[in-house]
């Protein structure tokens, strides 16, 4: 398991690496517990996959923060309850939801969809229907790059990455010598994000960490 984080001044990190037999929720927990351990006080926003373990971890240890589901694995669900030769008018329809400028304009063409295909993609629209609300929380973060807190994609792409070098050595003698290949390709990467532009837009800095701080302000009580 591997936590990656945004700081006050929108400089991403890696926050844990943990070894865990399973992503049941209270191995979940224990990850968080272990961050709060450590030193990390609250969370403004959580962002995974929609799996249950998480999100009741989530719920349980950071009180207050909001979650977003990964938009990508959330399309993914949908289209897989769409029919093989409909999938790429149906995708395009889709995707469009995620790129309005705010989450009112998203609702709306949230709607636009449902309407159109509601009759003829029962399940689909259904999927879209429960999941839609957990999938726009990134829109509550104005000041913050959307693009990179409505999925998961940077994280998936450490994943491979990570996944990509372990096969290579196939069977591990210890779980502490594949810690020790796990955790130098992070070391590295993480090296890299400084150099890169900063998760918060320039001229909404001020205002995003005051944003922040009402929000874990709000999470404290």
């Amino acid at each position: 398991m591997i936590a990656c984080g945004v700081n006050k001044a929108g400089t991403r990190e890696i926050l844990a690496v943990e070894p865990m037999f399973d992503e049941s929720e209270d191995s979940w927990r224990l990850f968080f517990r272990k961050l709060k351990a450590r030193g990390m006080k609250r969370t403004a926003l959580c962002v995974s996959d929609a799996h249950a373990g998480i999100q009741a971890a989530v719920r349980k240890e950071w009180l207050g923060a909001s979650w977003q589901r990964c938009k990508v694995h959330f399309m993914r669900n949908v289209l897989a309850k769409v029919p093989h030769r409909e999938k790429a008018r149906f995708a395009a329809h889709l995707k469009q939801i995620w790129l309005e400028p705010d989450k009112k304009s998203a609702r709306r063409a949230a709607a636009a969809l449902i309407d159109d295909y509601g009759k003829r993609f029962p399940e689909a629209v259904r999927c879209l229907e429960e999941g839609l609300e957990d999938s726009l929380s990134f829109y509550d973060f104005p000041e913050v790059d959307k693009k990179r807190i409505s999925s998961t994609n940077g994280q998936e792409r450490l994943n491979m990455e990570i996944r990509r070098r372990s096969r290579v050595v196939g069977v591990f003698p210890s779980v502490e010598s594949y810690l020790r290949l796990t955790i130098c390709y992070p070391v590295e990467y993480s090296e890299d994000w400084g150099s890169e532009r900063s998760y918060i837009r320039e001229d909404k800095a001020l205002g995003s960490l005051d944003r922040l701080h009402e929000l874990m302000a709000q999470a404290a009580n």
